[in-house]
């Protein structure tokens, strides 16, 4: 979406690293496994 919203899609890249990073640090801080919503 953000690639086609004229991002660079370093930005984009970025953005879902951060968001991928914000999952795993809530797994390791409450020590569950991970569930789709």
């Amino acid at each position: 979406k953000l690639v086609a919203a004229g991002k660079p899609k370093i930005v984009a890249i970025v953005a879902t690293m951060r968001k991928l990073l914000t999952i795993l640090n809530a797994i390791i801080r409450d020590q569950k496994p991970w569930q789709p919503a």
